[in-house]
């Protein structure tokens, strides 16, 4: 064998092997730099554990773990009506491994109405999965089955008393009494938990409910929706936002911080659309909680996310 042949066959060689080596690495670089998940998600939950949201977090997190591939660790990170968990993941690094789990209203209604580290833009709205079920609701015996019975008995006899739980809430109450012109006076009390035998209890006239109503069909009505549109488990009664134009915000979201790549976003979004149909996940929200599992995807969400601040700036710069 020659000289010259021999060096032809170590060449080809070495150029075999930078190839196998370059083919490799090309092989394996999205699991370095590409693949999302690359680990565990954390999926921050800004309020108490043991709540409905928290509660919706642990079953829904199992089945997005099993989606994403990778397990779903649920945080608690309560205070400040959301704020507290909204601002560390506002500034939680932008790659889709940590991300929050909240009502709108803890993103929108603090920075409109109060210092907070985070604002408007500080998230990326992934995807929605459920509706809040707010309402306006009274004792079942109660003189007065509609709101608009409700603002004539009021002009009739004199101020009533209610049940409020959040600055919101009371914003959006004393919003529609100064359009009718009737005067109600807000109680607050700590979460339905206590609500519920204010109301049942007789020490409020009626109250701004959450959605634990749900539970006491027998014993409240709702005499109006507080979303956009009508409830579920109410279909003829009307909402504010068809009687005022203005809503309270209703959204279950789950959002990312500001940054997030939209690959990640597209991902993220794709695996929660699947993930609300998980057995259990719907269970647990339509027959115990009897909130509606919806998913909303991402660009349609914004759209909604953009006309619920229109309405709540209205209420703020008529109720601050």
């Amino acid at each position: 064998m020659s000289h010259s042949t021999t060096r032809r066959g170590l060449l080809a060689g070495l150029a075999l092997t930078v190839a196998a080596a370059t083919a490799g690495l090309t092989a394996s670089e999205p699991a370095f730099a590409g693949a999302y998940p690359a680990k565990p998600v954390t999926l921050v939950v800004p309020y108490r554990a043991g709540g409905s949201t928290e509660t919706m977090a642990r079953v829904f997190a199992k089945a997005l773990g099993a989606e994403l591939g990778q397990p779903i660790v649920v945080r608690t990170r309560p205070g400040a009506g959301g704020a507290v968990g909204a601002t560390e993941v506002a500034a939680a690094a932008p790659d889709g491994h940590t991300i929050l789990f909240a009502a709108t209203a803890s993103l929108l209604w603090p920075p409109l109405t109060q210092k907070v580290e985070y604002d408007l833009n500080s998230f990326i709205y992934v995807a929605q999965i459920t509706e809040y079920q707010q309402a306006i609701v009274a004792k079942a015996d109660a003189p007065y089955d509609t709101l608009a019975g409700l603002i004539a008995h009021s002009k009739q006899g004199g101020g009533l008393n209610y049940a409020d739980q959040s600055a919101m809430s009371r914003a959006y109450i004393d919003f529609i009494a100064a359009k009718e012109g009737v005067e109600w006076t807000g109680i607050p009390t700590k979460g339905g938990g206590e609500m519920v035998p204010f109301l049942l209890g007789g020490k409020v006239d009626f109250a701004w409910s959450g959605g634990i109503h749900n539970r006491y069909a027998g014993k409240m009505k709702v005499l109006a929706s507080m979303n956009s549109g009508r409830l579920i488990a109410s279909p003829d009664t009307p909402s504010i936002g068809e009687t005022y134009g203005i809503a309270m915000p209703s959204q279950a979201v789950i959002v990312a911080p500001a940054g997030t790549p939209r690959d990640v976003v597209d991902t993220l979004q794709a695996a929660i659309e699947t993930a609300t149909r998980d057995a259990d996940f719907a269970d647990l929200v339509e027959n115990k909680l009897k909130f509606p599992v919806k998913f909303v995807g991402a660009t349609a969400l914004q759209a909604d996310i953009d006309q619920t601040v229109t309405g709540l700036r209205k209420v703020v710069e008529q109720t601050q």
